[in-house]
């Protein structure tokens, strides 16, 4: 008995993310992000409170399919995984103009795991359609990249995206790619 209680109640708490993920989709479906990788499905809390161009950039290519199929073409370990450019090397972009960065303001925002960002150049104001999700801390990109979501479920699956090789994290072929991404609503 005390060994089915103990795994009904292990099996509780490993649900608990999930049901969490699902009460924020159904509580504001407009601003989550569903991303479905090879190994699950991540859920993607969007904050246009911290950056409402990134995070209609974001929803409008998504809705446009933009980011089917797309590489994940950087993946350095302990840092993070970074995606979004169509060509996979890094170079890409999507159609659309560059964003200005919305990291100038104090935020209490920080980089943590789950936490997606947005890549650039070395110039502020050049994000397009690149993004980077963390697989944990990294408080030098505070106030340096902007923050468009955190990650709230499926965090197992990006744990899993093939890492990449050298200093760059550069992916070698085959790549892990986006199977979809949407915005719920």
């Amino acid at each position: 008995m005390t060994i089915l209680r103990r795994s009904v109640l292990m099996g509780s708490a490993l649900a608990l993310p999930a049901l969490a993920a699902r009460a924020q989709q159904a509580a504001d479906p407009a601003n989550t992000l569903l991303l479905d990788l090879k190994d699950g499905q991540v859920t993607i809390r969007l904050r246009p409170d911290l950056a409402p161009l990134h995070v209609e950039r974001i929803k409008t290519l998504s809705g446009q399919g933009f980011y089917d199929g797309t590489p994940f073409h950087r993946v350095i370990e302990g840092f993070m995984a970074q995606g979004g450019d169509p060509t996979g090397r890094g170079t890409g972009g999507s159609p659309l103009p560059n964003l200005p960065a919305e990291f100038s303001q104090p935020s209490r925002a920080r980089f943590l795991r789950g936490t997606c960002g947005m890549a650039r150049s070395q110039e502020p104001n050049s994000a397009n359609s690149q993004f980077f999700i963390m697989f944990a801390p990294a408080p030098s990109l505070d106030g340096q990249y902007t923050i468009w979501g955190q990650v709230t479920a499926g965090m197992e699956a990006v744990d899993k995206i093939k890492r990449g090789q050298g200093q760059m994290g550069l992916v070698p072929p085959p790549p892990d790619r986006v199977i979809r991404m949407r915005v719920a609503a």
